[in-house]
């Protein structure tokens, strides 16, 4: 069995004047993520949106000294992007969505996806979102020391940094073993 995980395309990560934007990288993407959500949730396939949720109060968080103010809980930050967002309104509710806040980059630090997903009988993830080196990365490294199978659809990925985009892309499949299609 199979699921998607739509990793953080929100407004502040895609958006021109998004706080932490990954810009035009993001927004080129927007179709081709659109279309593999699309096909997850028509297909009746589990999908989950892993995304981030800050307090940008919080002293112990160690993002929040990397990185300005983003996806802060209660602002329109950390609304999803473009399409995205009217086709999750759609299919919200359904038993095969699901939606985590998360606190770190991995989808999986400190949250119940991995339960969620083994109560399932997923073996496979199909990864789509940004940032193809940060958040899509350390969900994919923690989906491998789990012992899932990874698929990224490399059209449906973007970074703010093109070299770490691109060396990430390697890494998934040199390093973890997934597929990038």
């Amino acid at each position: 069995m199979k699921a998607l995980l739509n990793i953080d395309y929100t407004y502040d990560f895609v958006a021109t004047d998004g706080a932490l934007t990954t810009g035009e990288a993001g927004q080129v993407i927007e179709a081709d993520l659109i279309r593999v959500t699309q096909e997850f949730l028509e297909t009746g396939d589990f999908v989950v949106f892993p995304i981030d949720a800050h307090d940008p109060t919080d002293t112990y968080h160690p993002e929040n000294k990397l990185f300005p103010p983003h996806n802060v809980i209660g602002t329109k930050g950390r609304n999803l992007y473009g399409k995205l967002a009217s086709l999750y309104e759609e299919y919200q509710g359904a038993s095969n969505v699901y939606w985590i806040d998360k606190r770190h980059y991995s989808a999986f630090s400190g949250t119940d996806l991995d339960i969620r997903l083994r109560e399932r009988g997923i073996t496979e993830l199909h990864l789509v979102g940004v940032c193809t080196d940060i958040c899509i990365l350390h969900t994919a490294i923690d989906a491998y020391n789990l012992g899932y199978d990874i698929v990224v659809h490399e059209a449906a990925v973007a970074s703010f940094n093109p070299t770490g985009h691109a060396w990430a892309l390697e890494h998934f499949e040199n390093s973890l073993g997934a597929k990038v299609i």
